[in-house]
């Protein structure tokens, strides 16, 4: 199957039209219609359902657009990686990074080490832990950033120096304790990450069963949630890092009492051979890790 269709198929899928893709594509709309048929008949399904000119990718068509997307980034990236110059360190890093304490941490780090290897360049992807570890498994990223815990099995991990507190997001001026004991926990609506692992750890922390606690709301990013917390009827469990990243004087953080905090690990997927960019980069992280 050539790439070059692939690249066809996936304009199409976004514009759900062959007039506009072909035209994207500086191709005739034949040309592209039968690239399309020929490409469904070597599958052997439809990818589309089709309505006059219009398109829409069918449930085949949709788990296909993923598995693409995937081939011509994993492509892309080991093209970048084989950018090598004999004369310095050259190639591009795929870094995944969860949007808490450990970002400006790790940007730091990130602007350092390309200070030294100008010919180096980064992707960086935010995300929750659950999408970047999937990204690490898919190849897609070289390292990812995460908030414990982690599954050590599946992966190599290396402890980062960047601790984060947990507590209540929520409006001013609702909740006027300083603290929130646990026991108070289980009477409130709460918004919390969707990665049940952390859930399950933060709650045998500070001694409450899972169950007792009342989440209303999960969510992989916090930010759509913000306006949840603004309304001083939903109270978002998480780490300082996200109160942080909201910059609002609406609202408050609350930690929880006794202290509950989490730290940061840097994975790398088992048995995966690192471009020499990648692996001088988990190197000088490693040594930067030790020292903080």
């Amino acid at each position: 199957m050539d790439t070059r269709v692939l690249k066809y198929f996936l304009v199409v899928a976004e514009t759900n039209n062959v007039t506009q893709a072909a035209h994207r594509l500086h191709l005739t709309q034949p040309t592209l219609s039968r690239q399309l048929r020929d490409l469904e008949r070597e599958l052997g399904r439809p990818l589309f359902d089709r309505d006059h000119h219009q398109l829409r990718l069918n449930a085949a068509g949709e788990l296909f657009r993923q598995r693409a997307t995937t081939i011509l980034a994993l492509l892309d990236h080991a093209a970048a990686e084989l950018q090598d110059r004999p004369d310095q360190l050259a190639g591009v890093i795929n870094l995944g990074v969860v949007e808490t304490a450990v970002a400006p941490w790790l940007m730091d780090r990130l602007r350092r080490f390309q200070a030294a290897h100008p010919a180096v360049t980064f992707n960086v992807v935010d995300g929750d832990g659950d999408t970047l570890r999937a990204q690490l498994d898919q190849g897609t990223l070289d390292l990812a950033a995460l908030v414990e815990p982690v599954e050590a099995a599946r992966y190599d991990l290396i402890a980062l120096p960047v601790k984060e507190e947990w507590g209540l997001i929520a409006k001013k001026g609702v909740l006027p304790a300083k603290t929130i004991p646990k026991e108070a926990l289980g009477d409130l609506p709460l918004i919390m990450g969707r990665r049940s692992i952390v859930r399950d750890q933060v709650a045998e922390t500070i001694g409450l069963d899972p169950t007792q606690l009342k989440v209303r709301v999960t969510v992989n990013l916090p930010m759509a949630t913000k306006q949840l917390a603004l309304t001083g009827h939903y109270f978002h469990l998480g780490i300082r890092g996200v109160f942080d990243q909201f910059h609002d004087s609406r609202l408050t953080f609350i930690p929880l009492t006794p202290a509950v905090t989490s730290g940061h690990l840097l994975a790398t997927k088992k048995h995966r051979s690192l471009s020499p960019a990648a692996a001088a980069f988990l190197t000088f992280l490693r040594t930067a890790a030790r020292i903080d």
